[in-house]
C-alpha cells in the first residue's frame, strides 16, 4: 500500500482492487500517465494536477487512462466555460450560504451497507426568493468538492435521494433544459463522484414528464442507476435500508435536520443571517445559458413540450413502476 491508499479501510482497498482495478504497484504510473496527457489539452488550464487530485478522477473511471484523462479534463473546461459560477465559490457566499442551510444538499450521517454517502433534497424547500437554481447546482458542487477529499467515497461514492414532495408546478417551470443540462455537466460529465443511485421518491407527474425531456442527455450508466419510485417507499427500501433513513423516507431515524451539512461547511458562520436580496446576484439564468459551450446552446426554454404535458395523466406516478436495475 503506497502513501496514496493510507485513508482507505482494507475492506476498501480491496474494493478498489476488485472493482476500480487499483493496484499499489502501479499507482505512480497510473498517475503519471493521464498527467503525461495534459500538454495534448493548451487549451485548458489544469489547475492541479498533483497525485492525490488526479488519483480520484482515475477511481471515477476505474483506472481507464484516457477516460481519466478525459473527465479531468472536463472537469476544467467546465469551470472555464461557467466561470460566473465559480466567482466566490465558497460556503459563506450569500446564496450558496442559503441553499446549504435549507438542505441543498443535505447529508445522512450513516453510509448505506455499500459505504456510500447518501445525500438527501427535498426540493419543496426551495427558496426562489433568496437564490436561484444556479446557487443550488453551486452549492452542489461544493459540498461533493468537499465531500470527495475522504478517499473513501472516492471508492465508495455516493447516493442521492430526491424527495420531490410538495414541490409545485409553479417551481418546476423553472427546471428549462438548459437550467437541467448544466447541472447535468457539472455532475455528470464533469465530476469525479461515482453516483451508485439516483432515487426519485413523491415525485409528481411533471417531474416524470421532464425526466423524459431530460433522459437523452444522460448517459446510459446514468440511467440504469435513476430509480423512480413515487410513493412507493417500500421499493427505496428495497436499496437503501429504512434503518439509516429518516422517518421522511419512511425511515428508522428522526425527522432530518436540513442544517447538519450547512453547519459542517460553515461552522460558526452558521447563525450569521445577513441580508441577501436575490437580485443582487449578478448571475441570473439566462446569463448561465449564455455562457454555456456552443454544444450546449441548441436547447429550448420551455420546461417541456405541450404536446408532452397532455399526454401525462396526473395519475400516472401512482401507476409507474420503480426502476430496479442495479447495474
Amino acid at each position: 500500500m503506497t502513501h496514496l491508499q493510507a485513508g482507505l479501510s482494507p475492506e476498501t482497498l480491496e474494493k478498489a482492487r476488485l472493482e476500480l482495478n487499483e493496484n499499489p504497484d502501479t499507482l505512480h504510473q497510473d498517475i503519471q500517465e493521464v498527467r503525461d496527457m495534459v500538454i495534448t489539452r493548451p487549451d485548458i488550464g489544469f489547475l492541479r494536477t498533483d497525485d492525490a487530485f488526479i488519483l480520484r478522477f482515475l477511481r471515477a473511471r476505474k483506472f481507464h487512462h484516457f477516460e481519466a484523462f478525459r473527465l479531468l479534463a472536463q472537469y476544467f473546461e467546465y469551470r472555464q466555460q461557467n466561470l460566473d459560477m465559480f466567482k466566490s465559490f465558497k460556503a459563506t457566499d450569500p446564496g450558496i450560504k442559503q441553499a446549504l442551510k435549507d438542505g441543498f444538499p443535505g447529508g445522512l450521517a450513516n453510509l448505506d451497507h455499500y459505504g456510500r454517502k447518501i445525500l438527501v433534497l427535498f426540493a419543496a424547500n426551495w427558496d426562489q426568493s433568496r437564490y436561484t437554481l444556479v446557487d443550488i447546482l453551486r452549492a452542489i458542487l461544493l459540498s461533493l468538492e468537499a465531500m470527495i477529499e475522504d478517499p473513501e467515497l472516492q471508492v465508495n461514492g455516493f447516493v442521492l435521494i430526491i424527495d420531490w414532495s410538495n414541490f409545485t408546478f409553479k417551481q418546476a417551470s423553472k427546471l428549462t433544459p438548459s437550467m437541467l443540462r448544466l447541472a447535468i455537466e457539472g455532475l455528470q460529465d464533469s465530476f469525479p463522484a461515482r453516483f451508485g443511485g439516483i432515487h426519485f421518491v413523491n415525485q409528481p407527474w411533471y417531474i416524470h414528464a421532464l425526466y423524459t425531456v431530460i433522459r437523452p442527455f444522460l448517459k446510459e450508466k446514468t440511467r440504469k442507476r435513476i430509480f423512480l419510485h413515487g410513493n412507493n417507499l417500500n421499493s427505496l427500501h428495497q436499496l437503501i435500508h429504512p434503518e439509516i433513513l429518516p422517518s421522511e423516507f419512511g425511515g428508522m431515524l428522526p425527522p432530518y435536520d436540513m442544517g447538519t451539512w450547512a453547519r459542517t461547511l460553515l461552522d460558526h458562520e452558521y447563525d450569521d443571517d445577513s441580508e441577501y436580496n436575490v437580485d443582487s446576484y449578478s448571475m441570473s439564468v439566462k446569463e448561465v445559458e449564455k455562457e454555456l459551450s456552443p454544444k450546449s446552446m441548441k436547447r429550448s426554454q420551455s420546461v417541456v413540450d405541450p404536446t408532452v404535458l397532455k399526454r401525462m395523466d396526473k395519475n400516472e406516478e401512482e401507476n409507474m413502476q420503480p426502476l430496479l436495475s442495479l447495474d
